[in-house]
């Protein structure tokens, strides 16, 4: 198949203001980019939509630095490798990056990992043996630290990340509650083997809903979504409980000056573990927790559910769905 000398992009077209508009972002055309010297030239297959790009697009440096107006939305992708100028990745070779939304992309070798089809879908190294995985395993196992018994509670729990967390919390032996936004949600966590389940939008006052689920407290809270969620979590937790802070999705589009509880008491007095993190500190143990999360992915252990949204113009769409609740499990883009 000819190669096309245009290559369709999605570009940041202004800096949202509270919830992001499809108008936030511009479909456009550029020349098709050449494969450099030693890299390779890649037909994207697959693109991640994740929330963790809307910190990334309010014009400010974060953890790194913003993706800036006029500027290609970057993100994780899988590609099949067109062109190639490396020794060891041929035509053919499917690789994962972070080459963001477009179709096609010139990346440098050492920056991909190469996919074997026959391991698994290639699409999961963008879910749960991918970022969304690693955060999931990482962020539990190193943070939360669950003894067999324990139990945890998971926010955003139908997500990439918290439907992992949950799985593997119950690998663990602990019993594992989790909070979604619909009750076909809470069936599908129920499915994957969630001890108790809870539809923030109608089980409230969340306080006792919380304390209904979890009778003996909260050992370990895994905090997707924050806000006033959170905050009834923190009341519930149990004497040197922990919490990984991994996300705030209720805060990213909120432009309101809500202070909120003030946790520090409970931090105090119960001599709580708090932290956040990035996956990224663990970048060296990647290979390890690829490893075990294919292993119980391959013995049914494991397993992942995929919202899928076609067509590259589609993009932005998928995106701000997910912060409608719109996705179960990993949000990608077919291309």
């Amino acid at each position: 198949m000819p190669l096309p000398d245009r290559n369709r992009r999605i570009v940041l077209a202004a800096v949202p203001v509270g919830l992001p508009l499809e108008s936030d972002f511009l479909l456009e055309e550029a020349a098709l980019p050449t494969c450099p010297t030693g890299g390779l030239l890649v037909r994207s297959v697959w693109i991640s939509v994740d929330p963790y790009l809307r910190g990334r697009i309010t014009g400010r440096r974060s953890y790194v630095d913003p993706i800036l107006t006029g500027s290609v939305m970057e993100s994780g992708a899988v590609g099949e490798v067109i062109e190639s100028r490396h020794p060891a990745i041929g035509v053919g070779a499917f690789v994962t990056g972070m080459w963001g939304w477009q179709d096609y992309a010139a990346v440098e070798a050492e920056k991909v990992l190469r996919l074997d089809p026959a391991e698994a879908p290639i699409q999961t190294a963008l879910g749960v043996l991918g970022m969304p995985g690693m955060t999931a395993y990482f962020g539990l196992t190193e943070l939360c630290a669950p003894k067999a018994g324990e139990t945890v509670l998971v926010s955003g729990a139908a997500g990439a990340v918290g439907s992992a967390v949950g799985q593997i919390a119950k690998i663990l032996g602990c019993k594992v509650v989790g909070t979604t936004g619909t009750d076909s949600k809470v069936q599908y966590i129920r499915s994957l083997g969630f001890d108790g389940a809870l539809n923030y939008r109608t089980d409230q006052p969340y306080p006792e809903a919380l304390a209904r689920l979890c009778p003996n407290g909260i050992d370990c809270y895994f905090d997707n979504v924050g806000g006033e969620l959170t905050d009834a979590a923190m009341t519930l937790m149990n004497f040197r409980g922990r919490v990984a802070v991994c996300g705030q999705i209720s805060q990213y589009n909120d432009r309101s000056k809500d202070v909120g509880q003030r946790p520090f008491t409970e931090i105090l007095v119960k001599q709580l573990r708090v932290e956040g993190f990035i996956v990224t500190r663990w970048a060296a143990r990647f290979p390890e927790g690829r490893k075990q999360m294919a292993t119980w992915w391959k013995e049914g252990r494991l397993r992942n559910e995929e919202t899928i949204t076609d067509g590259l113009e589609n993009a932005p769409k998928a995106f701000i769905g997910l912060f409608r609740g719109e996705n179960t499990g990993k949000a990608l883009v077919r291309l």
